[in-house]
C-alpha cells in the first residue's frame, strides 16, 4: 500500500504542478481560448491564486516525503487538493460543465485516498 500511495501522490503532485504552473504562467485570455472557459468567471488575480494553490499542493504532495522533512505536509496537501477540487466542481457545476466535474471528482477521490492513507494507516 505504501508503494501505491507513493505512486499516486507523485502522479497527482505532478499533475497539480503542471496545471498550477499553466494557470500562473498563461494569461487568462489564452486560458479561455484554450478551453478553460471558467476563467471568465474569475478575476485574473483569482486565477493566479488558484494556480499558486495548485503548485503548492503539488510541491506539498512530493517534496516533504522525498526530503523527509515535515512529512505531515503530504496528507495536508492532499486534503488541500480535496478542497480545491470541491471548489472546482462547484464552479463547473454552475457552468453546467459535466465532463469537467467528472475530472474534478476523480482528482478529489485520488487526493482523498492519499490524505486517508497518509493521515491514517500508512503514515510516514
Amino acid at each position: 500500500m505504501n508503494i501505491a500511495l507513493w505512486i499516486v501522490a507523485v502522479v497527482l503532485g505532478a499533475a497539480s504542478l503542471a496545471g498550477g504552473a499553466m494557470k500562473l504562467l498563461q494569461p487568462t485570455e489564452k486560458l479561455a481560448a484554450a478551453g478553460f472557459g471558467w476563467v471568465e468567471d474569475f478575476d485574473p488575480r483569482g486565477v493566479k491564486a488558484i494556480g499558486a494553490l495548485e503548485v503548492l499542493a503539488g510541491v506539498g504532495l512530493i517534496l516533504p516525503a522525498v526530503l523527509d522533512v515535515a512529512p505531515v505536509l503530504v496528507p495536508s496537501a492532499a486534503a488541500g487538493m480535496v478542497l480545491l477540487m470541491v471548489g472546482a466542481a462547484i464552479t463547473h457545476s454552475r457552468r453546467q460543465e459535466a465532463q469537467a466535474i467528472v475530472v474534478n471528482v476523480v482528482l478529489l477521490l485520488v487526493a482523498g485516498f492519499v490524505a486517508w492513507g497518509r493521515f491514517g494507516p500508512h503514515s510516514f
